[in-house]
């Protein structure tokens, strides 16, 4: 059987799944509502939690899967937080900041870090942002191999500025360049090329 991989923007509200058999989700928006015809056995290789958006990589292959969870692929972020940055919070995030994971501490690994001095352009999101009025705001790119649970939202709030929003924007080489929320593209020659 020949594999198939996608990219996708997730929008803001959905979940990184395509079905759930928990009562208390039935509500919730899942992956199999983006208006495209994905093949039976697809998955989300990692996931992005609910309020977070942007790049997801879905593929008919688990051992795809796994390659691009198992730790050593780069994953983007951009981070809009509540503030104005400060070259110490970032030299902190760099380092690696105490953050806590199912009640346990955890000390993430060093990572790369950068203010973003251009507001980046991306869709509209489905949820407001607060507006300027309630207080400044910047942008961070955050280039982690790890992918904790909400590990990028704990990670600015430990320094001392909350993530607004969060769109990771590449996974190795495949990035979402020019992409609106809900969008799919197959990108399997690609894939098999980058992670082979």
């Amino acid at each position: 059987m020949k594999h198939q991989h996608f990219k996708i923007f997730k929008p803001y509200g959905y979940l990184s799944q395509f079905i759930t058999h928990q009562a208390k989700a039935k509500k919730k928006k899942m992956l199999g509502e983006l208006n495209y015809n994905f093949p039976k056995e697809t998955m989300a290789a990692g996931r992005l939690d609910e309020p977070s958006e942007g790049l997801l990589i879905l593929t008919t292959d688990g051992k795809m899967s796994a390659k691009i969870t198992g730790g050593s692929i780069e994953k983007e972020y951009y981070a809009q937080v509540d503030g104005i940055i400060t070259d110490e919070a970032i030299q902190e995030l760099k380092n690696g900041v105490e953050i806590g994971i199912n009640g346990e501490k955890y000390f993430t690994k060093p990572c790369k870090v950068k203010k973003i001095t251009e507001t980046p352009i991306f869709p509209e999101r489905a949820k407001k942002i607060r507006d300027e009025r309630h207080g400044p705001t910047s942008w961070v790119s955050i280039i982690l191999t790890e992918g904790k649970y909400r590990q990028v939202r704990k990670m600015t709030a430990a320094v001392g500025f909350p993530t607004l929003r969060l769109v990771r924007v590449r996974i190795g080489t495949i990035e979402i360049n020019g992409m609106n929320a809900g969008d799919v593209e197959e990108i399997t020659s690609i894939l098999e090329r980058e992670l082979p």
